[in-house]
């Protein structure tokens, strides 16, 4: 059983190391936008099929319709009027791989990291609430989040390096958020392992209702700017894998 809670820990640092990988590329190689919106296309597929049948069908099994519903849109509610703080504060385009030319003054990589422990403390939740129930990860999950993460770091790197930071201060910071996601997801299994299911229930829709909103708001734009055409093909690909990967 302790190795369930080591692992918890594990898998949720997996998930944030995409930050610092991000970062990584960020800071030292100029990306092509086309590469990353792509990998988005293909994340955004994998995500929405570990939500419709990892996250909300456990939360269906553990409480109900009525549970499912209350926390789906509890958890949309929560990321709006975040997200709508986090825009005014700098974050809008924290999800992009390079923010738009004309809104170099309303960025801030500061305001961008804040949003990614916003954004990555439910998602890393997630990932614990998956290994309540079998002890396993759900692999669709954490692959999801981790496509995720990429972008963040890139876009996060970019913007600090502009403002003058230093990659000892810049990696520094992504490393601890990485160790937030890493606890987050060792409370997502501890925690609410002990917890009636239906508490449970409500944390996996409230999980599932943010990371959609998070993805419509930010990934989906984000692909079709740069793929056009192509952005719905490879996210059909992207939850058709990730819906196998569910079933295995």
């Amino acid at each position: 059983m302790l190795s369930n809670y080591l692992m918890s820990g594990v898998w949720g640092f997996v998930a944030g190391s995409a930050l610092l990988l991000g970062a990584f590329f960020g800071y030292f190689f100029r990306i092509p936008q086309r590469a990353v919106a792509t990998i988005m296309a293909f994340g955004a597929g994998v995500l929405m099929s570990a939500i419709s049948f990892e996250l909300l069908d456990e939360a269906y099994s553990l409480g109900g319709p009525t549970h499912l519903v209350t926390g789906f849109l509890l958890g949309a509610l929560i990321f709006t009027v975040i997200n709508i703080y986090l825009t005014r504060k700098g974050a809008k385009h924290r999800k992009r791989s390079i923010k738009p030319d004309d809104d170099d003054l309303e960025s801030s990589g500061m305001a961008i990291a804040a949003g990614s422990i916003i954004d990555g403390i439910p998602e890393s939740i997630a990932i614990g609430l998956t290994m309540i129930a079998g002890g396993a990860v759900s692999l669709a999950t954490l692959v999801a989040i981790f496509l995720s993460n990429i972008p963040e770091g890139l876009s996060s790197s970019v913007g600090m390096k502009k403002e003058g930071w230093k990659p000892q201060k810049i990696f520094a910071l992504w490393l601890g958020i990485a160790i937030i996601t890493s606890l987050s997801s060792f409370i997502g299994f501890s925690v609410f392992g002990q917890l009636p299911v239906q508490i449970t229930a409500v944390t996996l829709a409230v999980a599932a209702g943010g990371i959609l909103a998070m993805l419509v708001d930010t990934m989906i734009p984000e692909a079709f700017s740069q793929t056009h055409n192509l952005a719905g093909m490879v996210t059909v690909v992207g939850f058709a894998i990730s819906f196998l990967l569910s079933r295995i």
